[in-house]
C-alpha cells in the first residue's frame, strides 16, 4: 500500500485516505465522496481495531459485512481498498503505542481510558502505511479528530486532516455503525440526543449565556427518556476540549449516552454571537 501511494505521488497525484472500521453507512460514504472530490487517488481502509476496545466493549459483536461494504464503495470509484488482518497491524510482540496527553483524558476518555491510545496508534500506523496527502474524518467523532490533528502536528506527519460534517438520519440522530444495535424502541428514544443539542442552539440564539442553566435544561430533556442513560454532557472549548463556565464565541456541546448496551455519541458546535 505504501508503494502504491508513492507511485501515485511520483506521478503528481494527490492521495486521499478514508480510514474506517467498516459497517459502512451514509456518514462514511460522505467521507469517501469528499475524498473523491479533493483527491486524485482515493484509498479506503476497513479494519476493526482491537486495541481501541476495552474488555467490556463490543469488539466481538461489532458489525462486520465486508461484502456489503465493497458493494457500497463501488459507486465512488475507490482506487484501493486496504483490509489488513489484525496480525499484520499488530504482530506478536507489538509494544509501541502513540498517546496524546491531556486531550485524550477528557469526555470519552474519562470512561474509556485506553480508547484514544488505541485510536491514535492505529491511525499513526495507517498513515505511515498508506502515506496520504489528505485523511478524512467525521465531525461526529469530534474528540477523535481533534486528537488526531494534535498527533499529526506533534509528530510532523506529512498529511492534512480534513473533517466532514456529521451526517444525520431523518430525525437528527447521528449516523453510526452502532445504530444497528438499537431496538425499535431504543431507536425512537435515541432521537432525544439531537433534540437536546438543538435545544442548546435555540436557547443560545435567544440569548441564554448561563452554561449551568443550559446543561441542566439539556439533562432534563435527555432524562425525559427513561431508556437513555447519560454518560457525559459537557460544554467545552472546541479546540482544547476544556470545559467552559461561560458562553462566548464557538462552544462545543458534546455528549455520550447509553441505550441499553449501546453507547452513542453526538456533538454540536454552537456560536454565541
Amino acid at each position: 500500500m505504501h508503494l502504491f501511494a508513492l507511485k501515485s505521488k511520483s506521478h503528481g497525484k494527490k492521495v486521499g485516505f478514508v480510514p474506517t472500521m467498516g459497517a459502512l453507512h451514509e456518514g462514511h460514504l460522505a467521507l469517501v465522496a469528499e475524498a473523491r472530490k479533493r483527491s486524485d487517488v482515493v484509498v479506503v481502509s476497513i479494519f476493526v481495531n482491537p486495541i481501541q476496545f476495552a474488555p467490556s466493549d463490543d469488539l466481538d459483536r461489532y458489525p462486520r459485512n465486508l461484502k456489503k461494504d465493497k458493494k457500497l464503495l463501488k459507486g465512488f470509484d475507490v482506487d484501493a481498498l486496504f483490509t489488513p488482518a489484525v496480525g499484520e497491524m499488530f504482530p506478536e510482540g507489538f509494544k509501541t503505542y502513540v498517546e496524546v496527553e491531556g486531550l485524550a483524558n477528557k469526555m470519552c476518555g474519562r470512561t474509556r481510558p485506553h480508547h484514544f491510545r488505541g485510536v491514535t496508534t492505529v491511525v499513526a500506523k495507517l498513515l505511515s502505511i498508506v502515506y496520504p496527502d489528505l485523511a478524512f474524518f467525521g465531525e461526529k467523532d469530534y474528540q477523535q479528530q481533534i486528537i488526531i490533528k494534535q498527533m499529526v502536528r506533534d509528530l510532523n506527519l506529512p498529511v492534512k486532516i480534513a473533517t466532514v460534517p456529521t451526517v444525520r438520519e431523518f430525525d437528527g440522530l447521528a449516523m453510526s455503525s452502532r445504530n444497528a444495535y438499537l431496538s425499535e424502541k431504543e431507536r425512537q428514544s435515541a432521537a432525544i440526543l439531537y433534540k437536546a443539542l438543538s435545544t442548546a442552539k435555540q436557547e443560545i440564539d435567544r440569548g441564554e449565556r448561563d452554561v449551568r442553566k443550559l446543561l441542566f435544561r439539556l439533562r432534563s430533556i435527555i432524562g425525559s427518556e427513561p431508556s437513555v442513560r447519560l454518560d457525559y454532557l459537557v460544554a467545552a472549548d472546541p479546540e482544547t476540549l476544556a470545559e467552559v463556565s461561560g458562553l462566548s464565541g464557538k462552544v462545543l456541546f458534546a455528549l455520550a449516552a447509553y441505550l441499553g448496551k449501546t453507547r452513542l455519541i453526538d456533538n454540536m458546535v454552537i456560536e454565541a454571537r
